[in-house]
């Protein structure tokens, strides 16, 4: 998870996992969290790794940063489901987008733009000062 009033290309490959990039469209400023799983289940450490865990440090560094939520505008990217294993499907890709939405419908920020499912990676490059995100499909490897 970053966020930051200075101008950063933040870049990061997902699979399964989640990234959500909020932009403040008054301040120019942006950040972005990358999680792996959807929910915390309140064992053990706290860490951003979890959806929700995640979703809430990354509105909270805004909000430290100046942001008003009513200024926020979100983009969601990831949660292909390429950890298929023979007939088994786990769908974390799909609940791990399902809890970004969830949150972010909570908080009332608008989802701008997005690029979900399917079972191919991508790779983002966020420009934190624009809100711009360049976006790559991933090709899979035979």
């Amino acid at each position: 998870m970053f966020a930051s009033k200075e101008p950063y290309h933040i870049k990061t490959i997902l699979g399964s996992c989640v990234a959500v990039c909020l932009w403040d469209s008054t301040l120019k400023i942006g950040g972005m969290n990358h999680y792996m799983l959807p929910l915390w289940n309140g064992k053990g450490l706290a860490s951003p790794k979890y959806g929700n865990i995640a979703m809430e440090k990354l509105i909270i560094k805004m909000h430290k940063l100046g942001s008003k939520k009513h200024n926020l505008q979100a983009k969601v990217f990831g949660g292909a489901e390429i950890l298929q294993q023979q007939k088994i499907n786990y769908n974390i890709g799909r609940r791990n987008v399902i809890m970004a939405y969830e949150i972010l419908r909570e908080n009332n920020i608008p989802i701008i733009s997005q690029s979900v499912k399917g079972n191919l990676g991508r790779k983002i490059i966020f420009v934190t000062n624009t809100g711009e995100v360049l976006h790559k499909v991933l090709k899979k490897n035979n």
